[in-house]
């Protein structure tokens, strides 16, 4: 238990990490980029304002996948190769180090690596039997994003982010 003139360790400070908690405070402003919410909270540490008071929290999350092209087998191969192409490079690198002939372990780790890089990228494509023929990225975005102020703050911050144009 902590007293109120000692109190713990703070997450992302050398402490154990915290729980999870729901941001707290007041609206202060609502953009519909994270960009332009950045760009609030630049403009309030410009003004000398308490920003350690301020939140940016993106609502209405959505996870967005954007669809980057259609996959074949000679595409899966080849990536496959160029995956296992780097891994081999790398493992035949370090224990070049170690062996008398590093140009024997570095070319003995590239032919290992294309041969399973091939071999995994290939049984992978194979056991998905068409479910999933192609490439995708994630990425989480948000509908817009608010800007939290400690209650004692707010009022200030609401203010200051009055008088800036976006």
């Amino acid at each position: 238990m902590t007293s109120p003139l000692q109190p713990g360790p703070k997450p992302g400070r050398g402490g154990p990490a915290g729980l999870p908690t729901p941001p707290r405070g007041w609206p202060i402003g609502s953009y519909p980029t994270y960009a332009e919410a950045q760009r609030a909270v630049d403009y309030l540490s410009d003004q000398q304002f308490p920003v350690q008071q301020v939140t940016i929290v993106g609502v209405d999350l959505m996870q967005v996948e954007r669809v980057t092209g259609r996959l074949t087998w000679p595409r899966v191969l080849a990536g496959g190769a160029l995956t296992g192409a780097w891994l081999g490079l790398f493992i035949g690198l370090v224990l070049g180090f170690f062996s008398p002939s590093p140009w024997g372990s570095l070319i003995a780790g590239l032919v290992a690596g294309v041969f399973f890089g091939l071999i995994t990228s290939g049984l992978q494509y194979a056991m998905a039997r068409g479910t999933r023929d192609f490439s995708s990225t994630m990425q989480l975005v948000a509908g817009r994003y608010d800007v939290l102020c400690d209650p004692q703050s707010a009022e200030q911050g609401r203010d200051l982010l009055g008088r800036l144009a976006i």
